[in-house]
């Protein structure tokens, strides 16, 4: 028996890097897959192939998360394909911006606008659902290690996962008595389009791989595995938490 047959997760951000890899996870046990994307076309339809590929069915629905109205849309269009949804991964998130001193009222509002209010509201309105139905759910949010940890340079980014932190510890709270579990996955350094940049750069890849205990880059398939825990039956009791993956990154980390 797959771990998620019969269940129905919705993965936002789904056409690459973490998301593709938690979307092909999931199916691969069994779930049905809502994969969100905003762009480009092409990634969510290479997370579509394998997620059918895996023996499940996928459906492809385009929406801005950090618009309220494109929300409902996405819950709406995830409930008409497949009657009903109990698992979300919000995923989707931004992590460029400028530099404190030259960043702009705009810059600050697009990091806040994906990483944090999309999560607040895509969560409200998955809720709202599971209430009505009065079913139980999931939730996981992607965060990363830089809800707790400075990263200079990054500064709406690292307030935009601080808060998503404490919105998640609030959620698990407040929904804990509908049957909704809510935590977060703190990522490090993971091998996505986002920090290939970062890790193509050979003398930065160095200095990072030297406070890495493990000593190893960590891949999407380490997050899935994870998230695939937090979403299965098995974390029946576990909500309000944040589980690290960063190869002890976190706990030897040096600015």
């Amino acid at each position: 028996m797959r771990r998620l047959q019969g269940h129905t997760a919705i993965v936002t951000g789904a056409g690459s890097g973490i998301g593709q890899g938690i979307a092909k996870r999931f199916a691969a046990e069994g779930a049905n897959i809502v994969i969100n994307y905003i762009a480009p076309l092409e990634g969510a339809q290479s997370t579509l192939h394998m997620v059918e590929a895996a023996g499940s069915q996928g459906l492809i629905v385009k929406a801005d998360v950090s618009k309220p109205n494109e929300i409902e849309r996405l819950i709406n269009q995830a409930w008409a394909g497949f009657g009903s949804v109990n698992i979300l991964i919000n995923n989707a998130g931004i992590g460029f911006e400028p530099a404190f001193l030259e960043a702009k009222e705009e810059d600050f509002y697009r990091v806040i606008d994906v990483n944090l209010k999309a999560p607040f509201f895509v969560t409200q309105a998955f809720a709202r659902k599971l209430s009505a139905e009065k079913k139980p759910g999931r939730v996981v949010n992607i965060s990363s290690i830089h809800e707790d940890i400075v990263l200079p340079g990054h500064t709406s980014y690292c307030a935009s996962k601080g808060g998503l932190r404490m919105l998640m510890r609030n959620l698990a709270v407040e929904l804990a008595a509908l049957g909704i579990t809510v935590n977060n996955i703190a990522p490090g350094a993971i091998d996505t389009p986002m920090s290939r940049p970062l890790l193509e750069n050979k003398p930065r890849r160095d200095t990072l791989l030297t406070q890495l205990p493990l000593n190893r880059i960590g891949t999407t398939e380490d997050v899935a595995a994870l998230a695939l825990f937090l979403a299965s039956d098995e974390a029946s009791y576990v909500t309000g938490a944040t589980y690290y993956i960063d190869g002890g990154l976190s706990a030897y980390y040096n600015e």
